[in-house]
């Protein structure tokens, strides 16, 4: 019922947010006509597609993407002509003249000839609609979405969706109310009936142009005037009641929007405590741990490292440590030493310590590639990969890193997310040992961190001000470049001239998909201005697998001292593997720097900043 409510609310939103824009010419088409006839059933079909839509695009992968597509090239098409018919009476007659024994229904949904609308020819305009419509993925629908993707087709997805368009439907039945209103009073007053439908007519066709140009997911998500996304998380922080538990202070990746990329290959905006019911409690006392749930087990992983595959049962009696990660997320890098030296320290005490590697990006669910990456960190206890999600749903996870400790009974005692807080961890194992009985684990000294060089050293969070950002179109912000973004196609880009904090852009040719963009000439830059004292980017080589070189600059100069580890002080470097590049590291005063990369070579694929 929360998530209901959070969804519900979410779509409310979604009436102050420029992404509704394109959309509401074809609402407002029939604002002068009786609301239950017309408006209602427009505002149902809009809403059950986009719920139905969105619930296959969540579940089903790219095969329903391209059918949406589609879709929505045949619904510009079919509200195009209800925009000329609006505009242009005379000129729809004799376009539709060949086709008025099977298309008379149709062309009437533009009312012409000005009677009132039929309910079901509503309803077929409210479905036209309902597949053009994108709403901005803000926290409330990237929870939806990603929880969908997540977990599978089921009722709950498709009524979360279904709340979520039903908000939306609301704020419009408002709007159309009172537009309906206004331009009765206008006709009356007035006299503009024929120039209020001819204006609607011609912003029908401008959506529809917006729509078609792809304006309506690009330019109006920058020039937003509103922050729906502050609003929105500021409802899903009150109704879920986000435990801090150290992951704002150590800093976590928690589970994004990108539903299509999720069930293909791979951050829901906060934790569900409804959903993990005594499991997600806090822990606030390590010297009186409560019991928060059963050890949910291990069952769904798709291949073991490093051991023969483990279940709840083999491992009752032992103290276990569950580790989410995914080996390119920086969060899990900076907490991995601390890991490592508990399951060393402590195995002949009773711990096993299980990394369960959920991926984020396609490159991550390549086993060959985990592998590669579990050697080179060091990783040596067992590693579940967990493609598919099974063992994430199990434990009603969110986040990478996520820490679960269970006892030697297999019940979970206490949790943690992100990074930070490692005393208060390695109290709770020694705890969980001495419980087991085995009280010579508090002989054992503590980890140390004054070695930690390099990703693995903490972040510097007085410091950094940039957030993480994705290159691929599905969750990037900031992007600067002139004209935006082209999905899914080959585009020249240029860089902002004056990026102000926090904005990006490309240069050169690039390709830019949903989850990364790809390099398709050489010589192509990113541009980023930070502030942070480290810059890390998740690259990878092109398809064919050729190392890339590049060269990194800081306010137009080489890093000198300022160099990250996987590159040398004039800036050279090169991207040989699909992993976290860090790229700067800088020492003294941290301020705003402008930060660029050149590919020297075609290919090379970018897929999100972090910093430290």
């Amino acid at each position: 019922m929360l998530l209901l409510i959070l969804a519900y609310l979410g779509g409310v939103l979604t009436i102050l947010s420029p992404c509704i824009l394109p959309v509401l010419p074809f609402v407002f088409a029939r604002a002068d006509q009786p609301f239950v006839r017309s408006g209602l059933p427009l505002l149902a079909g809009m809403g059950i597609t986009f719920a139905g839509v969105a619930t296959l695009a969540a579940v089903g992968g790219g095969w329903v993407a391209q059918a949406n597509e589609f879709g929505r090239w045949l619904a510009i098409a079919l509200l195009a002509v209800f925009g000329l018919t609006l505009l242009l009476p005379s000129l729809a007659e004799r376009l539709t003249k060949p086709l008025v024994d099977a298309g008379s229904r149709l062309t009437n949904l533009a009312q012409a000839d000005g009677r009132p609308a039929g309910a079901g020819s509503s309803f077929l305009l409210g479905i036209a609609t309902g597949l053009l419509w994108a709403p901005c993925a803000g926290p409330i629908l990237g929870l939806v979405l990603t929880g969908a993707a997540l977990q599978g087709a089921s009722v709950g997805t498709t009524l979360l969706l279904l709340a979520y368009a039903a908000g939306a439907a609301t704020s419009l039945a408002v709007a159309l109310l009172i537009g309906g209103k206004v331009f009765a009073a206008m006709k009356r007053s007035l006299g503009a009936g024929e120039w209020v439908r001819r204006g609607i007519g011609a912003a029908m066709l401008v959506g529809v142009g917006a729509i078609a140009l792809g304006l309506d997911t690009g330019i109006l998500t920058r020039v937003s005037t509103v922050a729906t996304g502050g609003l929105e998380q500021r409802l899903v922080d009150t109704f879920a009641g986000r435990r801090d538990n150290g992951s704002d202070k150590g800093g976590s990746m928690m589970m994004q929007a990108n539903p299509q990329a999720m069930t293909q290959t791979s951050m829901a905006m906060s934790a569900k405590p409804e959903a993990g019911g005594s499991m997600m409690r806090a822990a606030d006392h390590p010297s009186s741990l409560p019991v928060e749930g059963k050890f949910p087990g291990l069952n769904g992983a798709v291949e073991w490292l490093n051991s023969p595959p483990l279940t709840a049962e083999a491992l009752r009696g032992k103290v276990v440590l569950v580790d989410f990660w995914t080996y390119s997320c920086i969060n899990c890098l900076r907490s991995l030493p601390y890991v490592k030296a508990w399951a060393d320290k402590y195995r002949d005490q009773g711990l096993v310590v299980i990394g369960v590697h959920a991926p984020e990006f396609a490159f991550e669910r390549n086993i060959d590639n985990v592998r590669k990456a579990t050697k080179d960190l060091g990783v040596t206890y067992p590693v579940a990969i967990d493609n598919n999600f099974a063992i994430w749903r199990a434990f009603n996870n969110n986040y990478w890193p996520a820490h679960y400790f269970i006892d030697a009974q297999g019940r979970v005692r206490f949790h943690h997310f992100g990074e930070g807080e490692y005393d208060k961890s390695e109290a709770v194992i020694r705890e969980l040992l001495a419980e087991a009985g085995h009280g010579d684990s508090a002989k054992v000294a503590t980890s140390s961190t004054s070695a930690l060089k390099g990703v693995e050293m903490a972040a510097d969070n007085d410091a950094m001000r940039s957030p993480e950002t994705y290159v691929g179109y599905a969750r990037a912000e900031n992007f600067a470049s002139p004209g935006g973004a082209k999905q899914d196609a080959s585009k020249d880009y240029s860089a902002p001239a004056q990026p102000t904090l926090n904005q990006w852009g490309l240069a050169g040719r690039w390709n830019v998909g949903d989850e990364h963009a790809s390099l398709v000439q050489p010589d192509g830059r990113i541009v980023y201005r930070f502030h942070a004292r480290d810059l890390h980017l998740v690259l990878g080589p092109g398809n064919d697998g050729k190392p890339v070189r590049f060269r990194v600059t800081i306010d137009g100069q080489a890093p000198g001292d300022a160099h990250g580890t996987d590159i040398a002080s004039d800036g050279t470097g090169t991207v040989t593997d699909q992993r976290l590049y860090q790229l700067v590291r800088q020492t003294g005063d941290i301020r705003d720097r402008t930060f660029a990369i050149e590919f020297l070579d075609p290919g090379v694929q970018a897929y999100a900043f972090t910093f430290g």
